[in-house]
């Protein structure tokens, strides 16, 4: 079952489940996180507990799109509760492409990065048997729920960014019951839109690099997505197609099995705050940076995978920043 979030024509939210070219409207909820808390009060999962409030409307899916009512598929209404996160170096395609960004600039020495150390720790210890804890991804931060952009908006690259590339991905969304224990509603096709030059300079930037909006979405595929994903990331620059590459990610193509990666993620109590929402990235395969494009304001991306429906398609626009040097005033 793949679920969406979406206005109405008059501007009221609603969730409904995606049946080939309509969309049928849910009863009773307007979220995808009341939708979640329904189902735990009942004692019901996501899926049959969406069967059941189908009110049997159909409403057309692409004018849904085209009109850009729909929604990023989860999200709270409390920005602050929801905890947008990370796992990288997790992809056996991403190696390369990270192995080189972390290598010195000023060097030719062929002693191995960072990134590739860890590369090697997950492939060894990072698909431990089910119940046990593996080897640790790298982690990062993103923000809070205001970064979330709906798909089919343009990701804001503010003024001080020296780069601003795509990293196709799938994203793990979560919310998190009244005993503090994550509950996984499914995943989307993801955009974790991150500054690669400043990365690159020194990979201690890494957490600079990664503090931008992002993407997911259209829709949440429910529970655990195939294992093995084939999917097709597209850059455009005034219509045209200026870079394409097919990727490859689901659990058959990480070095990280998905439970070692939720573990490293939910093990730290700060992140099992009842009602809350989550949603981790779970690691790039490939990326445009590496093949030396450098997109622009008003470039567009196109992230697909046909197991998730729509495509998650996002512009680029320049955004200035609303804080200066010497703007924080004494009390």
């Amino acid at each position: 079952m793949r679920l969406i979030q979406y206005r109405d024509d008059s501007g009221a939210r609603h969730v409904g489940i995606v049946n080939g070219t309509s969309v049928q409207r849910l009863a009773q909820v307007t979220s995808m996180r009341e939708l979640a808390l329904l189902a735990l009060r009942n004692g019901s999962g996501l899926e049959r507990q969406a069967q059941l409030l189908n009110t049997g409307t159909g409403e057309d899916y692409a004018a849904i799109l085209a009109d850009e009512r729909i929604l990023a598929p989860l999200d709270h209404e409390d920005a602050a509760h929801c905890l947008v996160s990370g796992a990288g170096i997790t992809h056996l395609g991403s190696a390369s492409t990270r192995d080189k960004m972390h290598r010195r600039l000023d060097s030719d020495e062929m002693d191995k990065t960072d990134t590739q150390v860890m590369l090697e720790w997950g492939i060894a210890e990072g698909r431990p048997a089910s119940g046990q804890a593996g080897v640790q991804p790298e982690w990062f931060y993103k923000g809070d729920g205001s970064v979330i952009v709906a798909p089919g908006q343009p990701l804001p690259c503010p003024d001080f960014a020296l780069d601003g590339g795509e990293e196709p991905e799938i994203v793990g969304l979560y919310v998190i019951d009244d005993e503090g224990c994550p509950r996984r509603l499914g995943f989307a096709i993801g955009n974790e839109f991150s500054d690669h030059v400043m990365e690159r300079r020194n990979y201690l930037y890494q957490g600079h690099s990664k503090l931008r909006h992002c993407s997911f979405g259209p829709e949440l595929l429910v529970g655990m997505p195939p294992a093995h994903l084939v999917g097709m990331t597209r850059i455009r620059r005034n219509g045209r197609v200026i870079w394409e590459q097919e990727f490859l990610t689901g659990q058959d193509n990480m070095c990280h099995a998905i439970e070692n990666l939720e573990y490293h993620h939910f093990k730290y109590a700060q992140f099992l705050r009842p009602g809350d929402v989550h949603a981790h990235f779970m690691g790039a395969a490939n990326l445009s940076f590496a093949y030396s494009v450098r997109t622009q304001p008003g470039d567009s991306f196109e992230i697909s995978i046909p197991d998730f429906g729509a495509p998650l398609v996002n512009g680029i626009a320049s955004a200035a920043s609303a804080f200066r040097p010497g703007g924080v005033k004494p009390l």
